[in-house]
């Protein structure tokens, strides 16, 4: 066989394995997308959980924070009365304390109010605070401008107790701390009242309405 020969079969087998080469590769690309630079393709049946908030930060949540509501009744959009009793049990009277609000915007009541006999208004305490009572669970009462809510009170006779242990004084005011406030509100209000540390008064938490009956 001359050289000449040779070097055609060489060439020939050279271009052969280069075409088998060419077919493997477009067979193994077909029907593929290419993976940008940098990331990883997705595993068949994987769901993105990325989260991106409103800013495009990824990897963070949006704000859940609650929608703001009224603000607490502030002592000074309050006036505070107390209305006739709504009967008597027990060696007790009971009176609503009405919170009506005076402002020009909504606001809201939550939890107990502060309740105490004093002699005059800014004058001394006469006795001890009033006692909670757990006869109805918090709630949030909102108070539009002109509406009210209601706290019961609970005024045991102070001459259930000796005089000994009482030491009973006529009391002409209600010292009325609103629920979550630290400024009092005065209620004229005349009742036995034991100068001692005897429980007179219970209240009960912020109601919506001027009565509970």
């Amino acid at each position: 066989m001359t050289p000449f020969a040779d070097a055609a079969r060489t060439l020939t087998a050279a271009a052969a394995l280069a075409g088998a080469a060419a077919l493997v590769a477009a067979c193994g690309s077909a029907g593929t997308t290419p993976t940008p630079p940098g990331t990883s393709a997705a595993q068949p049946g994987a769901v993105s959980t990325r989260v991106v908030n409103p800013s495009g930060t990824p990897g963070t949540s949006p704000s859940r924070s609650a929608p703001a509501g009224p603000p607490p009744c502030p002592t000074s959009t309050l006036r505070v009365s107390v209305s006739a009793s709504q009967g008597a049990a027990a060696g007790s009277s009971y009176y609503p304390i009405v919170f009506t609000n005076i402002s020009g915007a909504a606001c809201t009541l939550y939890g107990y109010p502060g309740v105490s006999f004093v002699a005059a208004p800014g004058g001394s305490q006469i006795g001890i605070p009033a006692t909670e009572n757990p006869a109805h669970p918090r709630q949030l009462i909102t108070l539009a401008p002109g509406q009210a809510g209601h706290a019961e009170l609970q005024v045991v006779n102070a001459e259930n107790y000796p005089p000994a242990n009482c030491g009973m004084v006529t009391a002409h005011w209600l010292r009325v701390y609103p629920p979550n406030q630290t400024a009092p509100l005065y209620a004229s209000f005349t009742a036995q009242a034991c100068a001692k540390p005897r429980t007179i008064l219970t209240v009960q938490t912020a109601q919506p309405g001027t009565s509970g009956a």
